[in-house]
């Protein structure tokens, strides 16, 4: 497949099983994260740099169009992938990428999170085995949906999406940028000449937190292989409410805590350190604040054995309720889980 026009023909179907993902879901989002999403996604699509200004008014036609033909797919189903004369379940990744692998390109088919089916095609940057896992670092991507997850992991693979973790570390320091205000995201961006260089300086943290993000990738199967498939039913059954942000914030912390913190901890990057700290959405900081107060002492001075402490405390503790809500799970009753699960997730803040 090195000629272009056999790409091109791959490209195309799966950024058709893209659209269609997307016609059926990106309607999820509210409409400010939406808006956001949509000038990305323009920006890929146009192929701009982060640096480069966006023309108001071209979006908004983009948009309109952009709709319109999501509109047209929302009755589509998903479409085999033809590849080498054989037909594929656009799902079926590995036989895929059998195919694909030895010809530099990397692809991904999967189920992310509230059930949005994720599709990708790039260029294979880098393969290795990291542990027990295969790692495919897949760059320059040529077909993509809406959202574009930094990593995704299914069985023992982890798909990592250099250009989705530029873009979340661009989103970042925007959203930085607009605040101005010392936080840690700050203290991690001021390391980096993000204002004389960009294209550098984003290279250079996305080489870093690639590493760190591969670890909580392995961590997510690590607490998959211990929840059982239970987990994920009880998230799909479970109506879309803060006991859904609660649990899966809960998998979160389980996953750093038995190796991204560790990992990160033992590097001990100050800079690695304050992106983590950065990057914790609201409900993790909220179950989670021994963390943040650990994060502080070591901010005054302290050395970073209080916060390996605390995330060894971590472990035992996420397990624990994490084991714990699949227990409390009926799936023949999930409303009244849902009640008993809301006391069990209240309670349980370390």
């Amino acid at each position: 497949m090195s000629h272009p026009r056999e790409i091109d023909t791959l490209r195309r179907q799966v950024q058709y099983n893209c659209d269609v993902a997307d016609a059926h879901h990106a309607g999820d989002y509210t409409l400010c994260i939406y808006l956001l999403k949509m000038r990305e996604y323009f920006r890929w699509e146009r192929g701009l740099s982060f640096g480069a200004p966006l023309p108001s008014d071209e979006i908004g036609n983009w948009i309109t169009e952009r709709e319109a033909h999501w509109e047209s797919l929302e009755g589509e189903s998903f479409r085999d992938i033809e590849l080498d004369g054989r037909r594929f379940s656009p799902f079926d990744a590995p036989a895929i990428n059998r195919h694909l692998l030895p010809r530099g390109l990397v692809y991904s088919g999967g189920i992310g999170a509230n059930g949005k089916p994720h599709f990708f095609l790039g260029r294979l940057r880098e393969r290795h085995l990291h542990d027990a896992f295969e790692v495919l670092v897949a760059e320059d991507e040529m077909a993509r949906d809406l959202t574009a997850p930094p990593a995704m992991s299914r069985q023992e693979t982890i798909f990592v999406r250099r250009d989705s973790i530029r873009r979340m570390i661009w989103e970042k320091l925007e959203e930085w940028r607009w605040k101005r205000r010392e936080s840690p995201l700050a203290r991690a961006f001021s390391v980096y000449d993000f204002e004389n260089d960009l294209e550098s300086a984003l290279e250079s943290v996305t080489d870093t937190e690639t590493r760190f993000i591969v670890w909580h990738e392995i961590g997510e199967v690590e607490a998959g292989r211990l929840l059982g498939e239970t987990w994920h039913e009880m998230i799909a059954l479970l109506p879309r409410s803060r006991i859904e942000l609660m649990l899966r914030a809960v998998r979160d912390h389980l996953a750093d805590c038995v190796s991204t913190l560790p990992k990160l901890l033992e590097e001990g990057s100050e800079p690695s350190i304050h992106f983590y700290f950065g990057n914790l959405q609201a409900m993790r900081r909220e179950l989670f604040p021994s963390l943040l107060r650990a994060y502080d002492r070591w901010l005054e001075g302290d050395d970073l054995e209080s916060l390996r402490r605390v995330a060894g405390d971590g472990a035992d503790h996420w397990r624990r309720v994490a084991t714990e809500a699949v227990r409390h799970f009926d799936a023949s009753r999930p409303e009244e889980s849902a009640d008993r699960l809301q006391g069990l997730l209240e309670s349980s803040r370390l």
